[in-house]
């Protein structure tokens, strides 16, 4: 099959290329500057472009891109950033989709954990009501954006994803910069099965929460996934 991918240099995006390209299909990345190689497409979801001719043929397109929620300090300027590279990339994209005389028959857009904001210890699933606050209204928004290929009859999903952890880096390393791979794998371990971890402490299931408290004045905040 013929994917086109955004986001493909980030944490998720890179391992989701790889796997794909193993599996032996067609990987179209779609980059924000000039394209390199045959396997790359322009865009650019700020001002609304997206080259048709990259996603032509597609079966399926994956949207990864959006800025880093834990990578900066949350000014009112980095806060919208986080929000337009959202909204407005998928917004142009769902667009671009629809207006294809053959569209993919899949749409699997990004979103986060972050849609619930702070559930405490109520299990949630994904036909939860959203939460309040920056972040639930960012998921809010970032999802409605896909519409247009939604009302196009493209089948759209949205990945939810919690906070990610790999040996490229990930969610931890932010967290506890002094954890190397195998403490973060311990410790990710704990968090999703509440057994003991190797410091000797003891995590909740991650299935009752959602996302830990954010602090947007800090950089270490922990970020729902891209």
């Amino acid at each position: 099959m013929r994917i086109a991918v955004t986001g493909s240099t980030g944490l998720i995006g890179s391992a989701l290329v790889r796997s794909l390209r193993a599996d032996g299909h067609e990987v179209v990345r779609f980059v924000r500057r000039e394209p390199v190689g045959a396997d790359q497409a322009r865009w650019d979801p700020a001002r609304g472009f997206v080259d048709p001719v990259g996603l032509a043929g597609c079966g399926a397109v994956v949207h990864l891109a959006g800025a880093g929620v834990g990578d900066h300090r949350w000014t009112a300027a980095y806060k919208k950033e986080i929000r337009d590279s959202r909204v407005l990339g998928t917004a142009a994209l769902a667009r671009a989709l629809a207006a294809l005389d053959e569209p993919p028959a899949v749409l699997v857009s990004g979103s986060a954990v972050g849609y619930y904001g702070d559930t405490g210890d109520r299990a949630v699933d994904e036909d939860a009501p959203a939460g309040s606050g920056f972040l639930p209204s960012v998921c809010v928004e970032w999802e409605a954006a896909a519409a247009p290929a939604r009302q196009a009859g493209i089948r759209t999903a949205f990945a939810r994803t919690g906070l990610v952890v790999a040996r490229e880096g990930g969610a931890w390393g932010r967290m506890f910069p002094s954890s190397g791979p195998a403490s973060a794998a311990g410790s990710a371990t704990a968090a999703s099965t509440g057994r003991t971890s190797p410091s000797g402490t003891r995590s909740r299931p991650c299935a009752t929460s959602s996302t830990p408290p954010a602090c947007p004045a800090r950089s270490i905040s922990p970020p729902p996934s891209r």
